[in-house]
């Protein structure tokens, strides 16, 4: 049996503050497996989370990090280095009892000593409401931040009472450009498995982007008031809740669940456990309502889509979505087309006129699209935000296009692959170049569609890069003016612009005319293709045969003769976008060598983002950027494929009846 010591950490406190039963099923991955882990992970190397921690270390010359490989020896190596009168420390290790923390970065100064947590969170020094909203209470989504800290406040103060700690936080400062180009790029990450460590290559960083905020008053607050988690007894703090969930978790002991809103996002949810494998959302539920994983499967008001009160439901004892009640769900919307409500009630009672296996509202479609101008232009944009900059000038997290895909349908219904456009060479802004190349591609004619407000805020941002530019390019008028022409934007509290060619939302369109049980009211592209694909005969006609990319066919710029509507065993169709194995395969993404191996499957969300990273990097070998950039075309390809997809669908149900 393994003697491995249990500590709560930074991470495991703050699992506990979302869920506390949720210790009881963290670090057992055979038993019960956890979505989240891989998820923050990914998310931590497309946003550049481990850089801006190596940035930070760079802002402190001479200090020192703990490097032992244990427990004992990483606290004894701390605790060798305060006693010195100054030093500054990465990746201390303090500990007391059952709690164990690594701090980011630790300053000693005689008896004072500043705790900072390095976070890949971007924030604007000069907002006075970067943290306290404008009644003074804490801003909420800085209070998971603050409370870590505050954590490791708690804990140092209980392991060295005789110095005396402040507590800052470092993020990425919004209102700081890079004032070097390829400041990313002096960060190369090397990934192994769920590993990464980061090779630093810098050589000058320049100004600083990312700034320590003192945030000492914050964690006095949060340290002296009641801390609110579930299950969470009136009045205790965070000491007491700690050291609670500490002993707790040392001997292993479930928490009882105090299920709420908050599980339908829960990362140990498990709908199909394979041998071994265990939910920690089932048993939750299991234990809190007698709701086994059949009743789960039929529907709970977790699936209520856009709903704001499904905790008052659960508190109610309303937790079956066949126990919801249409004057549980609030009040219909006088808009046209289906609105929250009624979407809602479609799921609790999935009726409509006319029966059959979804609900389309044909005569709203149909005034919709007579409105519309041929050709019809669908495009769909892959952008990275990232909180170092990869150019001189740019901002934390500031949108870099880099690349978009084009279809069209002409007036007889005749569809093509019509333009791309992809720049993943270093040291290129493409921004300016995205945005010509739109241009072109969508001529001064026809309706353009997107799917999301996404295609929507990067032409915006993109805009008023161009209005700020102190040396705008010759073109710079003629670009605004067509970038206007797509968009909306709000020019203050009370007006919105509305260019004259505006993009229609094709994700708006579907949540007011288009509904399929299975998509549980999600109106997501990746949910509503699916969906249509599963219930309409034209696409099952036309996509069933190896028509996309032959000659004769739907002409592509990356896929020859590729059949997209393909039935799997159980009688359902496949996913297309699972379809996209087989070029990854061709790619070597995930060859043995360690160059191509850093590449993840393109298909993954943020995992774009990643390649494009990757791309920024000039030794990569020219075979695998062109292996890398044929993956992101294709998959781009098929995003606005899959617009074309849906609205031939509807197209051709609004001609038969």
């Amino acid at each position: 049996m393994s003697t491995r010591p249990r500590y709560l950490t930074k991470s495991r406190f703050k699992l506990a503050v979302e869920c506390p039963t949720k210790l009881h099923y963290t670090g057992k991955p055979a038993v019960y497996p956890d979505a989240k882990s891989d998820d923050e992970f990914l998310q931590a190397l497309a946003e550049g989370g481990f850089q801006v921690g190596e940035l930070a270390k760079l802002m402190f010359p001479g200090g020192i990090e703990v490097t032992a490989a244990t427990h004992d020896a990483q606290v004894a190596e701390t605790d060798a280095l305060l006693q010195r009168d100054e030093v500054t420390i990465f990746e201390a290790a303090i500990r007391h009892g059952n709690f164990f923390v690594r701090v980011d970065i630790l300053r000693k100064m005689g008896t004072q000593v500043e705790l900072i947590e390095v976070k890949a969170k971007s924030f604007d020094s000069t907002d006075p409401h970067a943290f306290r909203a404008k009644r003074g209470g804490i801003v909420g989504e800085m209070l998971p931040y603050l409370q870590d800290i505050a954590f490791q406040r708690h804990v140092f103060a209980l392991a060295y009472p005789g110095l005396q700690a402040r507590c800052s936080l470092m993020m990425a400062d919004k209102s700081k450009a890079g004032s070097v180009d390829g400041l990313n790029q002096m960060f190369r990450i090397r990934r192994d498995g769920r590993q990464a460590r980061v090779e630093v290559r810098a050589a000058a960083i320049g100004e600083p982007v990312l700034t320590c905020a003192d945030v000492e008053a914050e964690v006095q607050e949060i340290l002296v008031r009641p801390l609110k988690a579930p299950g969470a007894p009136a009045g205790a703090t965070l000491a007491s809740l700690a050291q609670e969930w500490s002993e707790r978790y040392v001997r292993d002991e479930r928490i009882a669940p105090v299920p709420g809103a908050r599980c339908a996002h829960c990362e140990f949810r498990v709908d199909a456990p394979v041998a071994g494998q265990r939910s920690g959302f089932h048993e939750c539920w299991q234990q809190a309502f007698g709701m086994g994983p059949e009743g789960i499967a039929r529907g709970t008001v977790l699936d209520l889509w856009n709903f704001r009160k499904k905790a008052e439901l659960m508190e109610r004892g309303v937790v079956a979505l066949a126990d919801v009640t249409p004057d549980m769900l609030g009040e219909p919307s006088a808009s046209e087309g289906l609105g929250a409500y009624a979407r809602q009630c479609l799921q609790i009672r999935p009726e409509w006129p006319g029966g059959g296996d979804f609900y389309l509202d044909r005569e709203l479609l149909r005034r919709e699209m007579g409105q519309w101008e041929y050709p019809l232009h669908m495009i769909d944009f892959e952008t990275a935000r990232v909180a170092l900059p990869y150019f001189a000038g740019q901002r934390p997290y500031e949108n870099i296009a880099f690349q978009f895909s084009h279809h069209t349908i002409a007036a007889d219904g005749a569809v093509a692959h019509a333009n791309e456009f992809l720049v993943t060479t270093p040291g290129q802004r493409p921004n300016y170049d995205f945005a010509r190349a739109l241009a072109r591609a969508v001529g001064a004619r026809g309706t353009v569609f997107m799917w999301s407000p996404h295609e929507n805020t990067t032409l915006v941002a993109i805009l008023k890069e161009l209005e700020a530019d102190p040396h705008p390019t010759a073109d710079a008028p003629e670009l605004m003016a067509f970038l206007r022409s797509l968009t909306r934007r709000k020019i203050d509290a009370k007006r919105i612009e509305v260019g004259d060619r505006a993009m229609v939302d094709l994700c708006d369109l579907a949540e007011r005319a288009f509904f399929h049980p299975s998509t549980r009211g999600s109106c997501s592209i990746k949910k509503v293709l699916p969906a249509v694909l599963r219930s309409s005969a034209y696409l099952r006609g036309r996509y069933s045969q190896p028509v996309y990319g032959a000659a004769g066919g739907v002409p592509s710029l990356n896929f020859r003769e590729q059949v997209w509507w393909v039935r799997e065993a159980n009688g359902g169709v496949k996913d297309p976008y699972k379809l996209l194995a087989p070029v990854f395969d061709d790619v070597s993404l995930e060859a043995d060598d360690e160059e191509s191996s850093e590449f993840g499957e393109i298909r993954a969300g943020g995992a774009a983002t990643m390649a494009y990273a990757r791309l920024q990097f000039g030794d990569v070998a020219a075979a695998d950027r062109g292996r890398v950039e044929a993956a992101l075309k294709r998959y781009c390809e098929l995003d606005t494929l899959a617009m074309v997809m849906v609205l031939e669908a509807w197209r051709e149900e609004c001609k038969q009846r």
